[in-house]
């Protein structure tokens, strides 16, 4: 082995051994949000663990995400994901959401009947662990505002829920929560209450302000993940900051993933400006902290919402590839957005192609090599080898050539190419390399020394 690859390999072993053993690499899961808004019910979710565990497991992937509002009572049928709350004459909330004597919400019973009688989410977290998954659940920042109108005793202290909520912290698009100006007691509780129930991952939303200072909730998320460590249990926490690098830090310091932008969806326009948010943030992900760049958009979405009506993802087959590429080189958490029981056969093969995904897992020292135009060129290694990846994206809308000179990488000679994709033989290339890529397509090569 030359000494470069050594090296590349004593880098890597050297990041897993010191970083956190939690998020070594980026998380491969599901999360119920594309498909079903603010409106999962268990057996959907069920029913996403099963396909899971026979399809994708073998592959890497594990955790299966309840995302947000499921402790609300929707009636049967309902579609509506940010659901609001209203208030009567005395003030009380309606409709009430599931809660226990301490202000901390439970799953509606009604959409996951394993809940009843205050079990929580405990009996499908074990369900999901049957299968050899891994279970997690959205949060929102903050504290009920009926607990706070309740009153309700915070666990393992005098305080109650008014004494230390800010009500005046407060998200724009959801009236369920208010902001914590005390939030460590509080948090211990919450976290108390997932290790009982057997969680295994936590997505944290509302962490910053809509506003144009997009302020950042620091001690909040300082308070959770405070609260993670001292529950001894290892849970990934994800934080929903939207795009603030400037605050990168203190996110690092206080969570394992963190998102990149704003909510993604399947259209093309918003693939495009994805280019730029990853090239802003490349460099940055690690063991322990990975830059998310949101949910992959293959599959059938919005069965319950929350955005447009039902059907099979808007991106074109080439357009899908070029999604998935470019999530893979730039290491980012891989989250299914899609409904997976009615995946097509290829859907199924972008989510199955494992050296693909080794790109994802394993790929370091990932970077756009350059842009020129509608031509796009992504590079990573792998540092058991020292092979490299390369990823060739046109985001024009004719064919075009595109190329990469070995001399930009401080390589040269001869290298086998393969067609990582297509999982053929590409040939040999010699000190460069050139491939003629679809509009809006994308290739990807892995390069080793001949």
């Amino acid at each position: 082995m030359k000494v470069s690859r050594i090296i590349l390999l004593l880098l890597f072993i050297n990041k897993v051994s010191v970083g956190q053993e939690i998020a070594a690499t980026p998380p491969m899961g599901w999360n119920s949000y594309n498909s079903f808004g603010g409106a999962v019910h268990e057996d959907e979710v069920k029913a996403n663990a099963d396909y899971m565990a026979k399809y994708l497991k073998p592959y890497g992937w594990q955790y299966i995400i309840v995302d947000y509002c499921w402790y609300y009572p929707h009636p049967p049928g309902a579609k509506v994901s940010n659901a609001p709350q209203f208030r009567l004459e005395d003030g009380a909330y309606v409709p009430w959401c599931s809660m226990d004597e301490y202000g901390r919400l439970l799953p509606d019973p009604g959409k996951f009947p394993s809940s009843k009688d205050g079990q929580g989410f405990k009996p499908l977290a074990d369900y999901v662990h049957s299968l050899g998954l891994k279970f997690g659940i959205h949060i929102m920042r903050g504290i009920p505002r009926q607990a706070v109108w309740a009153n309700t005793k915070i666990l393992g202290t005098d305080a109650h829920a008014a004494d230390i909520a800010d009500q005046n912290s407060i998200c724009p698009w959801l009236n369920h929560m208010y902001g914590l100006k005390d939030a460590q007691a509080y948090y211990n509780s919450l976290i108390t209450l997932y290790a009982s129930w057997g969680v295994d991952y936590i997505k944290m939303d509302d962490m910053t302000a809509d506003a144009e200072d997009q302020v950042y909730h620091q001690a909040e998320a300082e308070a959770i993940h405070k609260a993670i460590k001292q529950s001894g249990r290892p849970i990934v926490l994800s934080l929903s900051p939207k795009n603030l690098k400037k605050e990168l830090a203190s996110i690092k310091e206080n969570s394992n993933l963190s998102r990149i932008s704003g909510d993604f969806w399947d259209n093309w326009k918003q693939l495009k400006q994805q280019f730029d948010h990853c090239a802003e943030w490349m460099g940055i992900g690690a063991p322990g902290y990975w830059p998310d760049a949101d949910m992959l958009q293959f599959g059938k979405v919005s069965k319950r919402g929350p955005v447009l009506q039902e059907r099979f993802s808007r991106l074109t087959e080439d357009e899908q590839r070029t999604h998935m590429t470019l999530w893979c080189m730039f290491n980012s958490p891989l989250m299914m957005g899609g409904n997976m029981p009615e995946n097509t056969d290829f859907v199924k093969q972008l989510l199955t192609n494992k050296n693909v995904l080794d790109v994802d897992q394993h790929g370091i020292n990932s970077r756009q090599l350059y842009r020129r135009e509608n031509a796009v060129v992504w590079v990573s290694q792998m540092p058991a080898t020292g092979d490299w990846n390369i990823a060739f994206f046109n985001l024009g809308d004719e064919p075009q050539d595109i190329s990469v000179d070995f001399s930009a990488l401080g390589i040269k000679g001869s290298w086998q190419v393969k067609d990582l994709w297509q999982q053929t033989s590409a040939g040999v290339a010699r000190n460069s390399f050139k491939q003629k890529i679809n509009p809006h397509g994308t290739a990807l090569f892995r390069l080793s020394k001949k």
